[in-house]
């Protein structure tokens, strides 16, 4: 394998000051670079500065890394990391490349913006130097289109999730002609150094994670506008209670921004004009009335919740956007009697089965939403994945979701989904058909300490081998090894005279 000791990354914006310090948090030296200015601030007019002074050449590449110093949540571990990262330019110090052993381009989400600055980083890398993207949604075969053979070779794309710190994905996107060794090689090194969760996705549109993500979060939108459900609702019903994160549906778009879904799904309309259910890509009218009036979300301090500070001595308050005329009003509890029935389910998957045969208001959600999930997934393979593994943890990495659209299809019923296919003339995937042909009931199976898994290119199940160096502790348990338990934790035999503690306690507290 190829052997990575220094990284660039080619871009000091949110996210590529964020991968750099990443890299840093792992003791990897990283260069960071990026345009020189084209004018001077007020400030450094008064202090007589001129464009060619070095220091001001770098300011876009250190303000930058001085962003991800006092972003929050932290960027580094401890901010003394940030040492291992060296700030510069385009202009002045691409020829540091032919030190690194893997270039990250992290630039603005341009094709030729990004072909013309790798361009001159072809002229400039070392042999064997391995080059990828970050972009989101940019094909990667045509960011590298005619340029050398070699580069080719060692050139795919790696799409960190923000941020990098703390979202667990990295995709890897090959294409054609990338060498086996450079995918090992980046695999191994985001794996083991890095601490990422490794997915192989195909070079469409939006890879994995976020052509599944968005496909969800539009069609929740376009199922709110259909049955009239609250902000409210949707966020109890989008949240914890369906396995995803507290943040729900918009609550998160708060956080990442309007302007960024916009972007994400304006390409995805763009770049599937054959997609059967393309219409969900469509922008609702109220989402084009609030970029109108700059209600972004968080970074404009108004989106779909507002904090409004209270009268006199009363604190602040959280107050929900009306849609219908865009104006805010008190936050309303959401009072949906199935999500408190099925709140004391711990697993996921069976609380998900529980809810979808609710006939009230939130059981009726979850069967139109659910069903357009599970059958949009399920259609995209082998289009984005050869195996379904990969969009499980996709979704589970990329988006905190606690169980994979596989993995809760299953616990819902491959079979019962189906026949509601049918019965509603929808053609049932040919992933779904093959694995009921199969006389198979579920795409996971576990049996003697063993998970088998569907593959779709051969029809059967097949083990499912945990990466190198990684020890499941279920199946250790169902060959004998536990030696001893009681309610608080067991011991548990790893082999070459090791034990294991494992807690079973509220989080991990040590009892009697």
């Amino acid at each position: 394998m190829l052997q990575i000791r220094k990284v660039a990354v080619l871009g000091a914006g949110t996210m590529g000051a964020r991968i750099a310090a990443h890299l840093a948090n792992a003791q990897v030296p990283c260069v960071l670079l990026d345009i020189v200015p084209s004018e001077l601030t007020p400030q450094e007019q008064s202090k007589g500065l001129s464009l060619s002074d070095p220091q001001l050449r770098n300011r876009i590449a250190q303000a930058g890394l001085d962003g991800a110093l006092k972003s929050r949540p932290a960027a580094f571990f401890v901010p003394e990391s940030a040492q291992m990262i060296s700030v510069g330019n385009f202009e002045d110090h691409l020829s540091q490349l032919k030190d690194c052993d893997w270039i990250i381009e992290a630039v603005t989400e341009d094709l030729e913006v990004k072909r013309a600055l790798l361009r001159q980083v072809e002229s400039v890398r070392a042999p064997r130097a391995v080059v990828s993207s970050n972009t989101s949604g940019i094909s990667i075969a045509a960011i590298a289109d005619g340029f050398s053979a070699d580069f080719r070779r060692y050139w795919l794309g790696t799409h960190f999730f923000n941020p990098p710190r703390y979202m667990k994905l990295l995709e890897i996107i090959p294409i054609a002609d990338t060498l086996p060794e450079v995918i090992q090689t980046v695999s191994q090194f985001g794996d083991v150094v890095l601490g990422k969760g490794i997915v192989t996705a195909k070079d469409t549109p939006n890879f994995i994670a976020n052509r599944i993500g968005t496909f969800v979060t539009m069609n929740v939108l376009r199922v709110m506008q259909q049955d009239g459900y609250s902000i409210e609702e949707i966020d109890a019903l989008t949240g914890p209670a369906m396995g995803l994160p507290k943040s729900a549906t918009f609550r998160t778009l708060d956080i990442v921004g309007l302007d960024v879904l916009v972007h994400v799904v304006r390409n995805l309309a763009r770049s599937l004009p054959n997609d059967e259910k393309r219409e969900v890509f469509e922008m609702p009218e109220f989402v084009n009335r609030m970029l109108e009036r700059k209600m972004l979300g968080d970074k404009t301090k108004q989106g779909f919740y507002k904090k409004t500070k209270g009268a006199g001595d009363e604190g602040s308050e959280i107050q929900t956007l009306d849609l219908k005329n865009l104006e805010y009003r008190p936050r309303q509890k959401a009072h949906l009697a199935a999500l408190e029935m099925a709140a004391n389910i711990e697993d996921p998957r069976q609380r998900v089965a529980t809810l979808i045969q609710s006939s009230d208001r939130a059981g009726k959600f979850y069967q139109k939403v659910l069903s357009d999930a599970f059958h949009y997934a399920a259609t995209r393979i082998p289009e984005i994945s050869d195996d379904i593994v990969s969009v499980d943890n996709a979704m589970k990495w990329g988006f905190n979701w606690e169980a994979g659209p596989f993995e809760l299809l299953d616990a819902v019923g491959v079979g019962a989904m189906a026949e509601k296919w049918r019965k509603e003339n929808r053609p049932v995937p040919l992933l779904v058909e093959k694995l009921l042909g199969a006389g198979r009931k579920t795409f996971y199976e576990d049996a003697d300490a063993i998970t088998r898994v569907f593959d779709f290119s051969t029809g059967t199940h097949k083990a499912l081998e945990p990466g190198p160096g990684v020890i499941l502790l279920p199946s250790l348990k169902a060959t004998q090894r536990e030696i001893r338990k009681n309610a608080g934790a067991s011991l548990i035999d790893l082999g070459d005279g090791v034990l294991c503690l494992e807690f079973h306690s509220k989080m991990n507290s040590i009892g009697a």
